[in-house]
């Protein structure tokens, strides 16, 4: 039997969106708009998961009508903004956090002019688990890996979910690439890690059978309007861009 594929949205922000010129203002979905996208959701009979409720649908194990819902980066807007959305409507989500950033900002971005926005606080994280939600590992400082020697890699991969868990008391089974970019070896050192999904920006929904260290993701803009999130959701308007 052919497995319905699986949607896995990625947001960053949720906002009050920059000023127009602005780079990357594309990637803050105002508050307004993420609580209806996932009213609408809810509507069309979808269930949001985190990456680990998600597993058994990734495997094959489970079917049902189910999007995984992402959030990179750790803003402490996701929680403010995302979390009563998604609490409301009793959906679970993951949020990929930059461990060696923990209550600092996106430092990252500022070199393209993208403006400073807070990350959540170990003590923020804590609140964001407790709302339901779950906590992935987004490297330890926002690494491209592929300007990465395999001894950083290494400790961008590791050293995140170590430090995640020991802060946060609970474990951390999901990982996503920053800036989608990573290698073969990059993937290795995320199993080895002791990871079981990992998330790029390769566009697509997922497939049963897909590799779970390589998973696609469905991006959701500050442009995506109602009809268009059901056509990213529901149709193959993005296996269009699988490669």
């Amino acid at each position: 039997m052919t497995r319905a594929p699986i949607p896995i949205l990625t947001y960053h922000q949720v906002d009050a969106p920059p000023p127009r010129g602005v780079p990357y203002r594309s990637l803050v979905v105002s508050a307004a708009a993420f609580a209806r996208q996932m009213g609408v959701l809810k509507v069309l009979g979808y269930r949001g998961l985190s990456m680990s409720a998600l597993e058994p649908y990734l495997r094959g194990e489970q079917t049902g009508k189910v999007v995984g819902i992402t959030l990179d980066d750790g803003y402490v807007n996701n929680l403010e903004q995302a979390l009563p959305a998604l609490r409301r409507h009793g959906f679970s989500s993951t949020c990929y956090v930059v461990s060696g950033q923990l209550g600092g900002t996106n430092s990252w971005d500022h070199a393209k002019g993208i403006p400073s926005r807070p990350l959540m606080t170990a003590a923020q994280l804590r609140s964001w688990l407790a709302g339901g939600q779950e906590v992935g590992a987004h490297t330890r400082h926002h690494v491209d890996l592929l300007q990465c020697d395999e001894s950083t890699a290494q400790d961008e991969i590791t050293g995140s979910k170590n430090e995640l868990e020991a802060l946060l008391d609970t474990p951390v089974r999901h990982f996503c690439y920053p800036y989608g970019h990573h290698r073969p070896e990059h993937a290795a050192m995320v199993r080895a890690a002791g990871y079981i999904s990992a998330t790029t920006t390769r566009r697509s929904r997922a497939m049963v059978g897909d590799d779970l260290l390589e998973l696609p993701r469905i991006p959701v803009l500050r442009s995506t309007v109602v009809p268009l999130l059901w056509l990213k959701v529901a149709t193959g308007y993005e296996e269009r861009r699988r490669p």
